[in-house]
This record gives C-alpha cells, sequence and structure tokens, in this order.
C-alpha cells in the first residue's frame, strides 16, 4: 500500500539512491491530497530519459495509471537544453529515439499478457504493437525502483 510521505520520500531522494541518475524533474502533485500525479524525467548518463507519468491515490494506496518511456535524446542534452518533461515526453518529441515504454492500458484479447494484465512492455521493432508481459510493475508499491535497475542493467551498461 502507497502511502503519501514514503512515496514523497522515494521520489525526492531518488539521485540520492541511485547514483546512475544524473537528474530527476519529478514533481507530485497536487500536495496534501489524497490524490496525486507524478509527473517528470529522470536523465541518466548517455542521454538516456525515463519519462514518468503515473495517477496515484494515496486514500487506496494504489497507483491507478502509468506511463513510462525510456528513450535516448538526439542530439544529446549536452548540445541542447533540457526541454520540460510535458514537451520532451510527448509521443512526438523530434529528436527522441525511443528504446521501449510501458503502460497499463488493458489489452484483454491478447492472451500473451494475461499472465500480467493489464501491465506490459512495448519493446521494438514495431514498438507501438510489439507488447510483452510486464511482471515487475504493480500497482500497489512504487515501481520506479524497478525500472531505474532495468535501465542500469540493460540500457546503460550496453
Amino acid at each position: 500500500m502507497l502511502a503519501r510521505a514514503g512515496y514523497e520520500q522515494l521520489i525526492y531522494t531518488l539521485p540520492s539512491q541511485y547514483p546512475s541518475i544524473r537528474l530527476s524533474t519529478l514533481v507530485l502533485a497536487p500536495p496534501g491530497m489524497d490524490s496525486a500525479r507524478l509527473t517528470g524525467l529522470i536523465v541518466f548518463g548517455d542521454d538516456c530519459i525515463l519519462c514518468v507519468y503515473e495517477l496515484l491515490d494515496f486514500q487506496q494506496g494504489v497507483i491507478e495509471a502509468y506511463g513510462y518511456e525510456v528513450s535516448r535524446c538526439r542530439p544529446p542534452f549536452t548540445q541542447s537544453p533540457l526541454p520540460e518533461a510535458a514537451e520532451y515526453c510527448r509521443a512526438s518529441y523530434p529528436s527522441k529515439e525511443k528504446l521501449y515504454w510501458y503502460d497499463s492500458w488493458p489489452h484483454p484479447n491478447n492472451p500473451s499478457l494475461a499472465n500480467t494484465h493489464p501491465h506490459h512492455k512495448h519493446i521494438p521493432p514495431d514498438i507501438k504493437r510489439n507488447r510483452i508481459p510486464a511482471p515487475g510493475l504493480s500497482f500497489t508499491r512504487p515501481n520506479l525502483p524497478f525500472l531505474i535497475q532495468e535501465i542500469e542493467r540493460e540500457v546503460l551498461e550496453r
């Protein structure tokens, strides 16, 4: 079960817990309410970016919906300023190389996703339609530690 105080502490201390994080623009809004929206970017080395969107219900202790996208910015942010999360994380940002993304949109007619329904990951080729199960994601515990560890293991170490 997710509690607001613990979730805020997790979010705002991520850079100190994971040295691979160069910058986090995550913001939990509005403050002091039972429901909130988490949005922003987590920037890693090699211009790897994690876009984060979560709708949270702290009264129920759950993530109601989410979207996480892992990409690389081309050209690198060292050559141009970091855009706002709302601009960069939209689907059509021009200099973004999408590596994969997760969402919680249900696909009940896809039997290969049944064991983690509705959690799934979009991967190349045909990233929009190629989906695989996502057993590491949950509505009842924070997903960010899993996502950061996956990026460290599968994207940054390559």
